[in-house]
Parts: structure tokens; sequence; C-alpha cells
């Protein structure tokens, strides 16, 4: 749903009024059975199929003001809502719908001495606000999770897309209706001022979890601003360490993929590290594949040396997340410097390393303090889908809650359930 705003009224007082209508619909979410919610998810997808020209005119007014604007490629590319990712975001509602429900969970049910059975449950978090930028899908997928997962949701996408988030908006609202599920379920904020973000971010009364999904600029306002516990990453500064003991064949496989398999995502290598032993004969080969996808080397001295052309990384190199096709590069000498540099400069996303030594896989495992640690696999896997989740909202680098790739069991929590029969304590 997306409640109309006037350009006079008070913007605390819409975000209160959105607030309390997520609250209600909470609580009935939080009680409503798997049937009715796949049931809403798969009416979303029928309304989104029967408004593809509406979109698609929603969406070409977006580009053709983000290209007035000055929009650069980048993003209009993600603004863009083609025939393609309408279809992406019907076949996700389905995928959605089709995975299993966490909610009523119960684990570790267990006899105490005094007779009662404890044990957890998983339920929702309550109302979720999330805030994002550029991409219209967005609004799709953090609907069908946090529905999913029987939460109410406050939706608040990025200006430039603003008329197709509204059109999207109104096929799920058709989509609670006709599922019997309140409208309130998911709240598409209407307003694009920013005062509005301020205020979603300040409301613990209403909203209890916060989930930015942007630039680094944003993620940071909300870190700094929110009085609402937030689920977020800053920096995927990720790194692929080439172990002595690495089979040199799945080294360069790996390296080349994690870089270049795409350039502008969070899991995509942006420093490589060298075991000395190996340098002289793969940073060659990793060169040769470097040239033919036109990635640009940035190096240490000793990767300088074997190779000439190379430029020298400055310090800021290090912690650099490109997002682009530019890779640091540095020699180390054995694991102990590896997992130094990757403390040092990375972001605790996702790191790898590549060797044939199962003791030193194990210290790579334990010693390195990111969301996600690989074996010989590329980063290019910290993705919710990869990891069997079925569709994540996003990935946390955070310790409390949710850690890595969050889907649905990401949206719930526990708590503790007690079993008994006339138990009474002694």
């Amino acid at each position: 749903m997306s409640h109309a705003l006037s350009p006079g009224d008070d913007i605390g007082a819409y975000m209160a009024q959105l607030g309390q209508a997520a609250r209600q619909a909470s609580t009935v979410m939080r009680r409503t059975n798997t049937g009715c919610k796949n049931a809403a998810l798969l009416a979303m997808a029928r309304h989104l199929e029967a408004a593809r020209p509406t979109l698609v005119e929603a969406n070409a007014r977006d580009l053709e003001r983000g290209r007035a604007s000055g929009l650069d490629a980048a993003l209009l590319d993600r603004l863009e809502l083609n025939e393609s990712r309408i279809d992406a975001m019907i076949e996700g509602l389905e995928q959605v719908a089709s995975l299993p429900d966490p909610v009523g969970e119960i684990d570790g049910l267990r006899s105490r001495p005094s007779g009662i059975q404890v044990g957890q449950m998983r339920v929702p978090l309550g109302v979720i606000g999330i805030i994002y930028e550029s991409r219209p899908n967005v609004t799709v997928e953090a609907a069908s999770l946090c529905l999913k997962s029987g939460n109410a949701c406050i939706l608040r996408g990025g200006s430039e897309a603003r008329e197709s988030n509204a059109a999207i908006a109104a096929c799920i609202t058709r989509g609670l209706i006709e599922a019997g599920l309140p409208e309130a379920a998911v709240q598409v904020v209407a307003t694009t001022d920013r005062e509005a973000v301020g205020h979603l971010i300040s409301m613990p009364e209403y909203v209890d979890v916060i989930i930015p999904r942007g630039g680094k600029s944003l993620i940071e306002r909300v870190s700094r601003e929110a009085k609402v516990p937030v689920i977020k990453h800053l920096d995927g500064v990720c790194h692929v360490y080439v172990d002595a003991s690495a089979d040199l064949d799945k080294a360069l496989a790996i390296a080349v993929n994690a870089k270049t398999h795409r350039y502008g995502t969070c899991n995509t290598m942006e420093t490589l590290l060298l075991d000395a032993p190996v340098a002289d004969e793969l940073l060659p080969r990793l060169a040769a594949a470097y040239a033919e996808h036109g990635v640009e080397l940035r190096g240490c001295e000793r990767t300088c040396q074997l190779l000439p052309d190379v430029t020298v990384a400055s310090e800021a190199d290090w912690a650099a997340e490109y997002l682009a096709p530019v890779l640091a590069v540095r020699v180390v000498d054995g694991i102990d410097e590896a997992i130094e540099h990757i403390e040092r400069y990375g972001s605790h996303h996702t790191d790898a390393i590549v060797t044939e030594s199962y003791t030193l896989s194990r210290r790579f495992l334990a010693e390195v303090d990111s969301s996600s640690v690989m074996v010989n696999a590329s980063t290019r896997f910290a993705d919710g889908f990869e990891y069997g989740l079925g569709a994540e909202i996003g990935i946390s680098t955070d310790k409390l809650h949710a850690r890595g790739p969050v889907g649905l069991e990401g949206l719930t929590t526990r708590k503790y359930i007690v079993l008994g029969d006339g138990h009474v304590r002694r």
C-alpha cells in the first residue's frame, strides 16, 4: 500500500501513520498461515503480469527524468524495467511462494529433569523498514521476503524510481487484498523527501529492524542515525589468497571468476594475495587472463618486479572496493601475512583461500573473521540463492542476529517455548 501524501502534509505525522498501520498489520501477519501468504504472493505475480504495460510506461517516465537529471549509464541500467526484468520479478514471487515457511518451526525440544520440555520457535521480527536506491525490482524482492517470513514492511525506494515503485506497489496491494491480508502489510513510502528516512529509522515503537540497500553514504547515514537495530554491510572488500600448495589451474579459474564474473557486486574479489613461491609461475598467467577481460592491475613492489607494466598500488588500493575492472595484487610470505592483510584491510564480507593443504584450509576458516569464508571456491558464491536460501534481502557483515546472506530465516527470530502438563516449580 502507498498512502497518498499532499505537499503540505507533515512528514513526521505521515511516517508515524505508516508505522502505526504497519504495527497493526504485523499482528495479523504473525498469525497468517503459509497457504494464505503463498496465495498473496501468487496473486501479486498475476497482477504484475496484467500490469506490464503500466509498469513499462511508469518506468519510461522515471528513465526520462533520470536522463534529464544526468544519471550515469550504470544507474540508468539499474533503474530500467524491461520485459525480462518484469519476468524475473514474477518468477521471484513464484519462487518465494515455493520456499519452506520458517515461521513456527520448533528446534531443540528437550526434556528437563523437572519434566517440562524446552525448545525454541521461529517467529517473525515484526515490522521491517527497508531503504533502497535505484532498482525498482527490490520493491518486489523486499515485499515477498518480508511477507513470506510473516512480517509487515515499510519500503522506501529511491526518488529516481518513484513512478516505477508506485506502479509495482499497486500490484502488491491488489495481491494482498485478493488474499484477504491487510494492505498495510506492505507500504511504500509516497514521499521522496529525505526527511522520511530520518523518521523511519527513528521509530522503535513501530519499526523492529532497518535494512539499508544502497551506496556507502546511505548505509553510513542509517548506521549513524538509526534508533532501530540495523542489518547491513558497508563494503565488500573481498580477497582470494593463493597458497603455495594450491593447484594452479584451480587458482587461475577461481581468481579470474572472482574478479570478472561481475564487477559491480559486493562479493567480487577486489584484492588478490599470492604466496611468494607460486607468484613467479602464476602471475604471468593471471595477467594474461585479466588483460583479456580489460582488468587493470595495481600491484605491490614484488608484483611490479614480476610484471613491470603493472601500476604501483597505493595504500588506498588495499582497502578499495572498486566495483570496476580494477584489481589490487600483493605477493605475501605465507598464510600469516595473508590473514594479517585481510584483517587490516578487509571488510569482513567474503574471503577465500586456494590450497591443497587441509591444515591451512582449516586455519583460514577458523582465523579469518568474515561473514563468509571459503576454501577453493570463488567469492562470487556468497549469495543467498547459491547458499540454498532461495532468495536474499541482502548481506550482513554484522555479528548480532544475522550474518552473511539474509534470507527468510534472517527475517525471523526465535523465542523459547515450554511444554508442560500441570508442572509447577518446587
